[in-house]
């Protein structure tokens, strides 16, 4: 079951747990310390294990159980460190690489195979100065012992991750246009709706696509703005958009403005959902059912439209309607994040992270890489819209809005509290 977790009570097979007198990180068979599932068992096969059985079962991925490596890659630092995994498998290539026995040489390799894995993977807060002048050490040592082959091709995988680090930080949103290019004269229904999805979904799509999956495993643990500064930015750009879209139509005087206004976000909603775009979508619709606009009185044609559109994100059957629209979708999508986040902090709280002492629950692992597998898939595609800077100009970065105690203010000064609706 998806969120069932492991006890002691499923162990099976005999478990090793001391390790005192054993360095596994310099063992070529670790099954002894590693927690299989049992045979009337469905799902994968490793369930759990002492953190350096389970690098080095990493390295020895074959193509029967290479999900198991995917899963490991995706999910370790939520035991081990970057630079904890990186220093093993470094100290582990080391010690197999001049062996005279050939099964050692193989899992010297097999684990320079994992470290190029592991560095091409390097988040951008993971790759700190310490990471950086260990695999530069290493680097260097490859290349004094002849093995340029390797050498080059950490070299390269390294100096990607860098350089991308680099322009991330003197990189400026291209999305941006000059600000000159903006007129404030110039209002929401000025622009046609399809345009206005395109570029919101522009935007969107910049923003998910600089998302690295380890980020969000990160702040499901530790809610740390500064190891998941993409996830942040995307999130703060999803909460600005909702609360820009109540804004426009609360600063409209008249009934009827605010029901043009309403009556556009509508059909730009229904055209983000054509795009795949529920980011975007979910945002306006949360918009349009927030309390402040909510309590207002609407036509009930708009009002029952309304709940249409709700009826996608419906949480009483574990948003099985939303569930079921990602899944008949195919790249290019942008999903809806705030769910990956419930889902993985449902696995994160309802799972121990240790089985026993020393001994990993990799099933809890297992669950978290499934969950943001359909996050990586929906990172393959890409939009092609083009820009239109007017249009981008006019969102300015949706920054203009204003704040839930003058939402508030408006929503009560159009309808007192305590009075009647009309019919």
């Amino acid at each position: 079951m998806f969120y069932r977790d492991i006890t002691p009570s499923t162990i099976e097979q005999p478990l090793q747990t001391d390790i005192s007198e054993v360095n596994i990180m310099e063992e070529l068979n670790v099954s002894q310390w590693l927690l299989f599932k049992k045979p009337e068992e469905d799902g994968p096969l490793v369930r759990g294990g002492h953190a350096d059985a389970l690098v080095v079962h990493a390295t020895n991925a074959v193509k029967n159980d290479f999900m198991y490596q995917e899963a490991f890659l995706t999910t370790y630092r939520t035991f081990i460190s970057p630079l904890e995994l990186i220093q093993k498998l470094c100290m582990r290539h080391q010690r197999f690489q001049n062996s005279g026995d050939l099964n050692r040489q193989r899992a010297g390799r097999e684990s320079f195979s994992l470290l190029v894995r592991v560095v091409s993977d390097l988040t951008l807060t993971d790759l700190d100065n310490e990471v950086l002048q260990i695999l530069m050490e290493f680097v260097y040592q490859l290349l004094c012992a002849g093995d340029l082959t390797m050498a080059k091709a950490l070299r390269v995988k390294l100096l990607e991750r860098y350089q991308a680090k680099m322009v991330h930080n003197t990189s400026i949103n291209a999305l941006l246009p000059s600000q000159n290019i903006y007129t404030r004269q110039a209002t929401l229904l000025d622009y046609k709706t399809e345009l206005i999805a395109e570029q919101m979904t522009m935007l969107d799509s910049e923003l998910f696509m600089k998302i690295e999956i380890p980020e969000v495993l990160i702040w499901v643990k530790e809610q740390n703005e500064e190891r998941s500064p993409n996830l942040t930015e995307f999130t703060e750009h999803f909460n600005k958009m909702s609360y820009w879209a109540r804004s426009r139509i609360l600063e409209q005087n008249e009934a009827k403005e605010r029901e043009r206004y309403v009556l556009k976000f509508i059909k730009i909603m229904k055209s983000l959902r054509k795009m795949n775009n529920f980011n975007s979508y979910l945002a306006l619709l949360s918009a349009l059912d927030s309390a402040p606009i909510r309590r207002l009185e609407w036509q009930k044609y708009i009002t029952e439209g309304l709940k249409e559109y709700c009826a996608l994100i419906d949480s009483s059957s574990s948003f099985r309607a939303y569930r079921q629209a990602l899944a008949d979708t195919n790249p290019p999508c942008i999903p809806y994040i705030g769910l990956v986040l419930q889902d993985l902090t449902f696995v994160h709280i309802g799972n121990n992270d240790y089985i026993s002492d020393n001994i990993i629950n990799f099933s809890k692992r297992w669950q978290q890489f499934n969950i943001v597998e359909n996050m990586k898939r929906f990172k393959k595609g890409c939009y092609n819209f083009k820009k239109h800077d007017h249009i981008i100009a006019f969102f300015n970065n949706f920054d203009e809005f204003l704040c839930e105690e003058a939402m508030w203010q408006i929503s009560e000064s159009i309808k007192p509290r305590g009075s009647k609706k009309t019919t």
